[in-house]
């Protein structure tokens, strides 16, 4: 067999398939189900992380445009 350059060797092990044991991971039902406050209170903590900052970064567009062209 011909001695690979080590760039070859690189791509040729990322190219073997390794196997990988199967973890061993079981569902088991919640000890105490989410009432209905609580998910409401998650949904509206995820949504204003996610619309706060980008109705910030919107607001601000303007700004942002004027800065970086002067």
């Amino acid at each position: 067999m011909p001695r690979l350059p080590p760039v070859l060797k690189l791509l040729q092990a990322s190219v073997k398939s390794t196997v990988v044991p199967k973890a061993h991971i079981s569902a088991k039902i919640a000890k105490a189900p989410t009432s209905a406050t609580e998910q409401a209170m998650g949904i509206v903590v995820i949504f204003v992380g996610l619309l706060v900052p980008a109705g910030w970064v919107l607001s601000h567009l303007e700004s942002y445009k004027k800065s970086s062209t002067a």
